[in-house]
């Protein structure tokens, strides 16, 4: 059995509550939540009071996103994860995202796995006063300075924190680090969409090209999803679609259900 959550960029247009009761409509054990998109946080709710109206609703609050370019530590960047932890801690979240750097800076072989190192150290203690889980994911782009889960597992084991950090697999972003590894161990969440468009290379997908999973799907979610189920991974599966033709749906639970059949269909 597969469960399934949902990312808030899926249903970008969505509100906070519209969010969580199309989550419990599909029977999802759980959403994420973000800081980046236009609307605020929780709609400007109270971080306690929309946590506890994520569990009235029968669902968890799986992770807050976003600590932005984490791997690139400073004052700023603790001062910035620190008030995300807050409010995930308010919100009585089992997760903040930590996102690395993208911009093709802190490339060098040595200097990201210090880079990496140097952020962890610091995070770890900030998670462990705020009874947290920080996820960490890695992103498949050429420009990356964490584009490999192996190099995420070897920073997380060298500060002894397994049980303090896990990893984010994306189906999207493995396929774009040309596989490796699955780490079932390490792995907290999976996030899933689907690209069907024929005319990308893989070293050229975007977000913009992530539909939810359907037939002709070109990132193999089923087969990345069963390899980790038979690894004996069996937590959350997030839809996280970043496409404006997704966002446009006039009826995203429809679209949601058709993708969870599909997967559920050909998976068995």
């Amino acid at each position: 059995m597969i469960h399934f959550a949902l990312n808030h960029m899926t249903v970008a247009r969505l509100s906070f509550r519209e969010l969580v009761a199309l989550s419990k409509k599909l029977g999802c054990v759980g959403i994420e939540v973000r800081n980046d998109l236009p609307q605020p946080l929780f709609d400007g709710m109270a971080p306690a009071e929309a946590g506890a109206y994520i569990r009235d609703n029968g669902l968890r609050l799986l992770a807050v996103a976003e600590v932005k370019r984490f791997n690139d530590w400073s004052v700023d960047k603790e001062a910035e994860a620190l008030a995300l932890m807050k409010i995930a801690n308010a919100a009585g979240a089992e997760a903040v995202s930590l996102i690395p750097r993208n911009d093709n800076l802190g490339m060098g072989n040595g200097e990201r796995q210090a880079n990496l190192r140097v952020a962890l150290k610091a995070l770890k203690p900030m998670l462990e006063d705020h009874g947290l889980v920080g996820m960490v994911e890695p992103l498949g782009f050429e420009i990356c300075a964490l584009r490999y889960k192996a190099e995420a597992v070897e920073g997380i084991e060298a500060v002894g924190g397994k049980d303090r950090f896990k990893l984010v697999h994306d189906t999207f972003h493995h396929t774009l680090a040309h596989g490796g590894p699955l780490f079932p161990d390490h792995t907290g969440i999976v996030h899933i969409s689907g690209v069907v468009d024929q005319s990308v290379g893989i070293n050229d997908m975007r977000d913009p090209h992530r539909v939810l999973v359907t037939k002709g799907d070109r990132l193999r979610n089923v087969e990345q999803i069963a390899a980790l189920q038979a690894a004996g991974w069996n937590g959350p599966v997030s839809f996280e679609a970043f496409s404006p033709e997704v966002h446009a749906l006039s009826d995203p639970a429809a679209a949601l259900r058709a993708s969870m059949d599909h997967i559920a269909r050909v998976e068995a």
